[in-house]
């Protein structure tokens, strides 16, 4: 039987309507909506479901609602006996959070207030520290490692997305000579994202450690199956080792290929996708060849 991997989107997959088809297909579904907005203080459902886009697109209300919309769809395919225990979990920036909710290393009210918390941290420190984000597209790895090593300012590699992709991340101008120079040297493409909050770069080393506060003050669980983690590409079952590896990750590049290729290392020929859009099956397809890629996109 074929070992399958769960992954879980992060920002940037969000779009109006998602979560729907769980909500109206699930009682649990509809009750995790209905705590989430008790504890956040608006309606969960009404701005997944009918945004307004802008709103949906703010890193506060992005982060906790693309949570919720994700547990969601986890709770619709609980319900209807739709899920397998899996060999690993994992989660793409913000989705880690969402891989260790589905593990039970943490409650969905606790995790609610984490990504709530993220969120915030994350704002603001976009707000002190102001940056952007670029796409490199066909330089590989170390070809981008060179680029930014060798731009003035604060840029490094934040995605390491696939073999093709690799997104840079730090101070506007950095990054805008960083993606002029990626070209120079052989990107096929390198775009500049619309985005002001410069994540996983050292922009974001305040929010970093007031977000290690915040997960002090949370009850962690070993996970019920291995969550491998952004930071590091590997599972670890000590919780404090988790919470660790948590804040780190708001400064340290999403080790995306990496953790692809060590759960097909470890057996797993099926990645399945569970929240809105394709963008990880993407990835996947193009780092690895020969693997069943499925998108559960409630």
């Amino acid at each position: 039987m074929a070992k399958t991997a769960y992954m879980f989107p992060g920002q940037g997959s969000q779009k109006v309507g998602m979560g729907r088809t769980a909500f109206e297909r699930s009682r649990g579904a509809r009750e995790l909506f209905q705590r989430a907005s008790e504890i956040l203080g608006f309606d969960v459902a009404k701005l997944c479901f009918e945004g307004p886009e802008e709103q949906l697109n703010d890193t506060r209300y992005t982060q906790p609602a693309l949570f919720v919309a994700e547990m969601a769809i986890v709770e619709a395919l609980r319900e209807n006996d739709e899920l397998e225990r899996p060999e690993f979990v994992m989660g793409h920036s913000l989705g880690e959070l969402m891989a260790l909710a589905f593990a039970g290393v943490f409650s969905f009210d606790d995790g609610v207030l984490l990504v709530r918390e993220r969120g915030r941290l994350m704002a603001e420190a976009g707000e002190k520290r102001p940056g952007k984000l670029a796409a490199i597209i066909g330089l590989p790895r170390e070809k981008v490692e060179e680029v930014v090593s060798d731009v003035p300012g604060i840029v490094v590699a934040a995605n390491i997305n696939s073999p093709i992709q690799v997104v840079i991340s730090g101070e506007s101008e950095a990054v805008e000579q960083a993606a002029k120079l990626a070209k120079e040297r052989g990107a096929r493409r390198a775009v500049v994202l619309k985005v002001s909050v410069a994540s996983h770069s050292p922009l974001m080393s305040e929010a970093a450690e007031k977000f290690r506060n915040v997960l002090e003050s949370v009850n962690f669980n070993p996970p019920q199956f291995p969550v491998i983690q952004n930071a590091t590409a590997r599972p670890t079952s000590d919780p404090n080792e988790i919470k660790e590896n948590l804040a780190r990750q708001l400064v340290s590049p999403v080790l995306w290929v990496d953790s692809v290729r060590y759960a097909h290392e470890n057996g797993v020929t099926r990645f399945v996708e569970i929240g809105p859009g394709k963008v990880l099956t993407g990835l996947v397809k193009q780092t690895l060849k020969g693997v069943e890629l499925i998108n559960i996109e409630g």
